[in-house]
C-alpha cells in the first residue's frame, strides 16, 4: 500500500519549476512494537521530563535546548534563535549543483524518499529534470527542511520518479583509511579461488525481498499470537554460532561444497 504524502513542495531547477510530493520509501509501520506497562496493574507507563537536582516534572513550555560548555553550564538557546539558521524556504527543493553518479559512495546515502509531481500540470517540468539526469548519468544535489531539521539530499532519477536520498553529514561519516590501512594485502593461493569462485555461484540468486526477511521479527509474531491464543509458545531452536577456528582453507571449501544433508 503506497504511504501518504507527508511533504510538498516544489522541484526548482534555474527556471523550471514544478510541484512535486515526497513520501518516505521506507516503512516501519509493520515491525513489532512495544508499549512499558506496570507488572501488577496492566496499565501503560508514562514518560516524564524531570529536573535532573529536584526530581519535579518540568512543564513544556520550560523546556529549552542547551548546549554543554563545562560541567553543569550550558547555553541556552530559544526556538526562534534555532528558526533563525533554518532554511528561507522549507518549501522548494532548488537544485544547484550535479555530480556523476557513480561518484558518491553508498556511506554517504541515508534515508530513501520517492518524490513524484504532485500535479498532471507539472508532469512535463518534472520528466525534463528527470530524464536530463538519466542522460548524464549524474545525480542532483540540494538542501531541503526534513523532519524539522535542515539536510543535504541527493536526488536520483528512477523509472518515471526520482528517488530522494538524504545525505549524512561530512563529520558523520569516519574515513574508511582509519580502519582498512591497517590490514594486510596477502593473495590468496592460486588453488583457493576457483573453490571460492564456484561456492560464490552456488549461493547465488537474483535480488528479491525475501532475502532481507527479519527472522527476529517472525518468531516474535509467533509467540504473540500463541498467547493470544491462550497457548505456551514454543521454544526456538537455539541459533548455531560458527566458532570460526578454521584450521585449513582448503579443506573448508572442499567440505562447504559438499551436497548439503537433509
Amino acid at each position: 500500500m503506497a504511504q501518504r504524502t507527508f511533504w510538498k513542495g516544489y522541484l526548482k531547477l534555474s527556471l523550471v519549476t514544478c510541484p512535486v510530493a515526497l513520501m518516505p520509501a521506507r516503512s516501519e509501520s509493520e515491525k513489532v512494537r512495544f508499549h512499558t506497562l506496570n507488572r501488577k496493574t496492566g496499565h501503560r507507563i508514562q514518560s516524564r521530563f524531570v529536573d535532573a537536582v529536584t526530581g519535579k516534572p518540568v512543564p513544556d513550555d520550560d523546556e529549552v535546548k542547551g548546549y554543554p560548555k563545562g560541567d553543569d553550564e550550558y547555553v541556552m538557546l530559544e526556538d526562534d534563535e534555532l528558526d533563525a539558521v533554518a532554511l528561507e524556504s522549507t518549501r522548494t527543493i532548488d537544485i544547484e549543483t550535479f555530480a556523476p553518479r557513480s561518484s558518491v559512495g553508498w556511506i554517504w546515502y541515508d534515508t530513501p524518499h520517492y518524490l513524484v509531481p504532485d500535479a498532471k500540470v507539472g508532469e512535463e517540468a518534472f520528466s525534463v529534470i528527470r530524464e536530463a539526469m538519466k542522460r548524464t548519468k549524474t545525480v542532483g544535489i540540494s538542501r531541503v527542511v526534513l523532519y524539522r531539521r535542515e539536510r543535504a539530499v541527493l536526488l536520483d532519477a528512477r523509472d518515471n520518479g526520482i528517488v530522494l536520498w538524504t545525505l549524512r553529514y561530512g563529520d558523520e561519516v569516519r574515513p574508511e583509511k582509519d580502519y582498512f590501512a591497517g590490514i594486510g594485502k596477502a593473495e590468496p593461493e592460486a588453488d583457493l579461488r576457483p573453490l571460492m569462485d564456484k561456492l560464490i555461484k552456488t549461493r547465488t540468486k537474483d535480488w528479491s525481498p525475501e532475502l532481507a526477511t527479519d527472522p527476529v521479527q517472525n518468531e516474535l509474531l509467533a509467540i504473540i499470537k500463541a498467547k493470544q491464543k491462550g497457548r505456551k509458545p514454543a521454544k526456538a531452536p537455539p541459533r548455531q554460532v560458527s566458532e570460526g577456528n578454521v584450521i585449513s582453507i582448503m579443506d573448508a571449501l572442499k567440505k562447504s561444497l559438499e551436497p548439503r544433508r537433509k
